[in-house]
């Protein structure tokens, strides 16, 4: 296991020469702790394949340093710094047993033969492969396959870091939910460093205790979970998490008010000093506003259609030209056309030019 520090690390395609806008990874620093389970969360394209990639050594940076346990393993090979990796497709021996399967990274290291028996019966304990250890991996279901592929990233206790590439992308989806709390009853278990890949929210958010969200090579914000959530602190951090996402809304903001479409919408902190120029919005979570009858004093919004997800309903509005989501209250029966919508002012955020202003007390 090893922490992990990350110092001014970037990565063109294009070489050294090229504009940094057109980095897959732009300039991040950051540190992950010995033993944390970590995803890197992101849309296709955002650059956290290549952030995994340049941490497990099959690309070498363009610039900054990686360093694991305070050792600068920037120009090693992944043998070298000891690094696990499982990919989005299970890499596994046809030929072999399951258990020769599991048994092989350790195999290669020359692991004594008893060392090697005890900690293969451990991992397929662990991910419930005990009955086919002596099974060939062939016709094995695509689950079964990807267990294997696991167990062999996770066999080694030496390991400076497991890193998981969208490993459940091929995997049915109700078996999914399996596979994940798997994996973090592993990482209990095994006291191990694992950075996740994926573009699914709700992996991300089960499996790791730190998510870090990437948006056009760069990283918008690493926290727990209930961060992400509760406090977004960039625009695309509050849209892309959460189902609805946030509602991110253009707005006149000043001092506790913040005005759209010449309605007056209160505000539980004071912006009385917002840059000069910047793009002013407003972001609030659906589960925090409330359609009403209209009235009086209540921002007006034209219904589109419902949603009705079982644990709650939503309607999908527009205010003016922005569509907005909001929470139907249990037994409110939605008029045909427009509603009013009563907001939770301890819970609105303003963002100047994406980012998240604290205001004052």
């Amino acid at each position: 296991m090893a922490r992990i520090d990350l110092v001014d690390l970037a990565h063109s395609y294009g070489g050294p020469a090229a504009p940094e806008d057109s980095f897959a990874l732009k300039p991040v620093s950051m540190t992950w702790r010995q033993g944390g389970a970590y995803a890197l969360l992101g849309p296709s394209g955002c650059g956290k394949t290549t952030l995994l990639n340049l941490i497990s050594g099959i690309v070498a940076p363009t610039t900054g340093k990686i360093l694991f346990d305070g050792v600068d393993v920037t120009s090693l090979t992944t043998r070298e710094r000891n690094i696990a990796q499982v990919f989005q497709f299970p890499v596994i021996y046809d030929t072999m047993t399951v258990g020769q399967n599991l048994a092989f990274p350790l195999k290669n290291r020359g692991v004594p033969r008893a060392q090697i028996d005890a900690r293969v019966a451990e991992i397929a304990g662990l991910l419930d492969l005990e009955p086919y250890l002596r099974r060939k991996a062939t016709r094995l279901t695509a689950d079964a396959k990807q267990k294997i592929s696991l167990g062999r990233g996770l066999v080694r206790s030496d390991v400076a870091a497991v890193l998981f590439d969208e490993p459940l992308t091929v995997i049915d989806p109700h078996l999914k939910w399996e596979l994940r709390s798997k994996l973090k009853a592993l990482h209990r278990a095994l006291d191990l460093t694992m950075i996740y890949v994926t573009h699914d929210q709700t992996e991300a958010l089960t499996f790791a205790e730190t998510v870090v969200v990437m948006h056009d090579g760069r990283v918008v914000q690493a926290g727990t979970p209930e961060e992400l959530f509760d406090k977004p602190m960039h625009t695309f951090v509050g849209y892309f998490i959460g189902s609805p996402g946030m509602n991110i809304m253009p707005a006149e903001v000043k001092g506790r008010e913040a005005r759209i479409n010449g309605h007056v919408i209160a505000l539980n902190r004071s912006y009385d000093s917002l840059p000069v120029g910047a793009k002013i919005e407003i972001g609030v979570r659906p589960e925090f506003v409330n359609v009403a009858m209209p009235a009086p004093g209540l921002l007006s919004a034209q219904i589109d259609r419902i949603d009705d997800l079982g644990r709650a309903r939503f309607a999908r509005l527009r205010v003016g030209d922005v569509k907005f989501a909001a929470r139907v209250p249990v037994g409110f029966a939605v008029p045909a056309d427009q509603v009013g919508l009563i907001f939770d002012t301890s819970h609105v955020h303003v963002y100047a030019d994406s980012h998240l202003v604290e205001g004052a007390p």
